[in-house]
């Protein structure tokens, strides 16, 4: 029987709770882990970024709540292992905003003046320390037979990686930006585009000589021909490495455009997804299919589409 009540935080963690209790929760949930909802919590959050980026707030609304069970869910997981709960999550958020912006929090004389340049890199620096010895306090999983967690502390005069928190989970493309904005604070770094343009030439270059090394056709060609045991098979591991060589280096030429590469390629996206279905719907009011067409006329109907969204 529905509650009438406006349902609040606490009524999304109870709900949890309830899914999660062993004979009376639900079957599907409490088969879940960690490493089992992860995937489900990268989706969510792309969703959210559909939503904003077609201005739908009823879905963006929705899509919220989504991602906030997302939290409740992995926070449960972890109260269960007796690791933390969703009121440390909350706290540990609270407490890190506040910290990050003395400017706003602080004394009087922090707030008057201001955020000082490098008072974010040192504040989070600060927060990396504490989360080491942090992870040397939380439990490992109960039942599991395990001690305390082993992380490993930095040894005396040990320096940690620069690189070392940028999350391994993070979408390529977004992931190299951050890694390549990390590198740049201590300069490491081209002063300016022009090589940026320079290296993609060159990985360009570099990517068309092994596939042509490897004499790779296209994505139909069959790793060996038929009937020829004599023919090597193209070496892929090193044609993937060079064409992660060059969408590197893209990511790269994206950051000194100050353009997100995921935000561009998600229209770049659309643009095909929309130019496509002019395709289709003018090969359908012929009263054919795409498969009954040819590159030919798909071809001109793309440059149809293309002139159309241009001209407005």
């Amino acid at each position: 029987m529905s509650d009438p009540r406006p349902k609040t935080l606490a009524d999304l963690i109870a709900v949890m709770a309830a899914l999660r209790t062993p004979v009376t929760g639900c079957p599907w949930d409490l088969e879940q882990n960690f490493a089992s909802i992860a995937r489900y919590t990268i989706e969510e959050a792309y969703e959210v970024a559909d939503a904003i980026e077609r201005g739908d707030r009823a879905d963006l609304k929705e899509e919220l709540g989504d991602l906030l069970l997302q939290v409740v869910y992995h926070a449960r997981l972890a109260e269960e292992e007796q690791a933390f709960a969703f009121a440390d999550v909350a706290h540990g958020i609270t407490a890190k905003m506040i910290r990050r912006h003395p400017h706003v929090f602080g004394d009087e004389i922090a707030r008057s003046s201001g955020m000082a340049k490098d008072a974010w890199e040192r504040i989070k620096a600060e927060e990396r320390a504490e989360k080491a010895l942090e992870r040397a306090s939380i439990h490992a999983p109960v039942g599991t037979g395990q001690p305390k967690a082993q992380t490993r502390l930095p040894s005396p005069g040990a320096q940690a990686s620069l690189l070392a928190d940028v999350p391994v989970g993070l979408p390529g493309l977004t992931r190299a930006v951050k890694l390549q904005e990390k590198a740049a604070r201590v300069g490491f770094d081209w002063p300016s585009i022009t090589p940026v343009f320079d290296k993609i030439r060159e990985e360009i270059g570099e990517l068309e000589e092994v596939v042509a090394e490897n004499q790779v056709q296209g994505a139909s060609s069959p790793s060996r021909s038929p009937g020829r045991d004599d023919v090597p098979a193209p070496d892929m591991e090193r044609i993937e490495e060079e064409f992660g060589d060059l969408l590197f280096v893209m990511a790269n030429l994206a950051r000194h455009l100050d353009i997100d590469p995921e935000h561009a390629l998600r229209g770049a996206n659309a643009k095909f997804q929309r130019r496509f279905r002019h395709i289709e719907a003018r090969l359908a009011a012929a009263g054919k299919t795409p498969a009954q067409s040819n590159l030919e006329e798909m071809d001109a109907l793309w440059n149809e589409a293309k002139t159309q969204e241009k001209s407005g």
